[in-house]
């Protein structure tokens, strides 16, 4: 089942998402259970809450309600970078395949939420994307073994990670700045609960500019798979429910090609996965 997070008369809330030929609605679960999806997460409650939604109406449709990142009050968003084997050979630098995963972090402030402009700061007209899969934890933990690391995911969602590629050189040793822009990423547009996923090892992934394929990968080729980066950065940090791990991108951003390709007003990206959906978002410049 799917879940979103969406705004309705200015009210935060979320639902499972009903899709059919008529096309796709909401069930409004908060306005009777208040808080947030996460709370159901945090109680390892999903079974009820899809017991819950399956027996609710469609409350609205598409037009009326404003996404939100599925999960907004999540503790962490930890980002994997250069996880796809041909995504290492794309930086030209004869490098070894990396021995363990690049780590980052990002904060919610730098994302909106699905069918939104993402906004091309002043400082840089360098605005690139990353299309991604995304793991919500469900259980969390720490030093989580690698066999039992996929019990630990509730369900899946997509990025575009959105980057500004001169701020991530401003440091020797960091990306920090290139990745937090306000309202450069996007998160969404809802949250795949586990049980819909078949195999974490073959999930497609495609990213779209304008209509054009500019990433086209699967999971199958991750340098580091699912159950390793959910291991993995649980040694080193507890993991908690709602936390998101963003899985790496594929080869094709547009910092690669000859001349780089950046984003630019009016342009649209779509990045599709996993089964999961299309999360797609504009670009505009920020109005300051």
């Amino acid at each position: 089942m799917k879940f979103a997070s969406y705004k309705v008369g200015g009210r935060m809330t979320y639902g499972s998402v009903v899709e059919s030929a008529a096309g796709i609605g909401f069930t409004d679960i908060g306005q009777e259970y208040g808080n947030d999806l996460r709370q159901w997460i945090a109680m390892d409650s999903m079974k009820k809450l899809q017991e819950i939604a399956s027996g609710l109406p469609v409350h609205y449709n598409e037009n009326q309600i404003e996404y939100l990142p599925p999960i907004i009050t999540g503790q962490k968003i930890v980002c994997i970078g250069v996880n796809y084997a041909n995504r290492n050979a794309e930086y030209k630098d004869n490098s070894d395949l990396p021995k363990y995963p690049s780590v980052f972090l990002r904060y919610l402030d730098s994302f909106v939420g699905h069918d939104q402009n993402i906004v091309r700061p002043p400082e840089s007209d360098k605005l690139d994307y990353e299309g991604e899969i995304v793991i919500i934890i469900g259980k969390g933990g720490r030093r989580i073994p690698k066999e039992n690391a996929l019990n630990h995911i509730a369900g899946l969602t997509l990025m575009n990670e959105g980057t500004i590629r001169d701020w991530v050189r401003h440091a020797k040793f960091n990306v920090t700045q290139g990745k937090n822009f306000d309202r450069t990423g996007v998160i969404g547009p809802w949250m795949m609960t586990a049980d819909e996923v078949e195999d974490y090892t073959n999930l497609n992934i495609q990213t779209r500019v304008n209509g054009e394929v500019r990433q086209d990968d699967n999971t199958s080729r991750l340098m580091f798979p699912f159950d390793y980066i959910v291991s993995y950065v649980s040694t080193f940090m507890t993991l908690k429910p709602g936390d998101m791990i963003s899985t790496g991108t594929p080869n094709g951003a547009g910092a690669r090609f000859e001349p780089p390709v950046y984003l630019k007003p009016g342009d649209v990206v779509e990045v599709e996965a996993a089964g999961i959906g299309v999360l797609r978002n504009g670009v505009e410049d920020e109005v300051f």
